[in-house]
């Protein structure tokens, strides 16, 4: 059996109620220490038209990502100060595609949105460093959200481009 087919599409084509159980979800919450009280309909009818507004704001913006045209997650590029940060949140049962999904849309935010690089900030509870220095990434200090700090990473678009479209490990997790 192949992979799924994998897709971006905007936020808005995917119902509510799929993105309000996405973003309810406990086991993506332990890693996400800005996630407050559980999401209602109507908070995240405001989170979904929030990100969406960023495509007219700055070009680029989140993503739904659709496996075989199946509901798998959200994920794309935020405007920060000094970069695009890419953030990806998959349901559970797709996390195995996280690396998939994260070089597409690496490749995509370089090759068709036209970023110069992308950032990645991770909370400390993950250990991301050995991954990502095999993607090109770099550390680049740390971001402070809400009081909470992440280790920020940063991918020049040389860079992805001299390690070629291998530069991505094939593995699944």
């Amino acid at each position: 059996m192949s992979d799924p087919a994998v897709s971006f599409v905007r936020l808005t084509e995917i119902p509510t109620d799929e993105v309000a159980a996405l973003l309810n979800e406990p086991r993506n919450a332990r890693h996400m220490p800005l996630v407050g009280e559980p999401f209602t309909r109507d908070a995240a009818v405001e989170w979904v038209a929030a990100k969406d507004a960023q495509w007219a704001t700055n070009g680029y913006g989140p993503w739904a990502i659709l496996l075989d045209g199946e509901f798998a997650g959200w994920g794309g590029f935020q405007a920060e100060p000094d970069g695009a940060d890419l953030g990806l949140v998959l349901h559970p049962r797709f996390w195995g595609r996280g690396a998939d999904i994260a070089r597409r849309a690496i490749d995509a935010g370089f090759h068709e949105l036209g970023l110069d690089a992308v950032l990645v900030s991770l909370p400390h509870s993950r250990r991301p460093a050995a991954v990502l220095a095999r993607w090109g990434f770099v550390p680049d200090g740390e971001a402070v959200y809400d009081g909470i700090g992440f280790g920020r990473y940063r991918l020049s678009r040389d860079r992805w481009t001299s390690l070629g479209s291998d530069a991505a490990p094939a593995d699944r997790g």
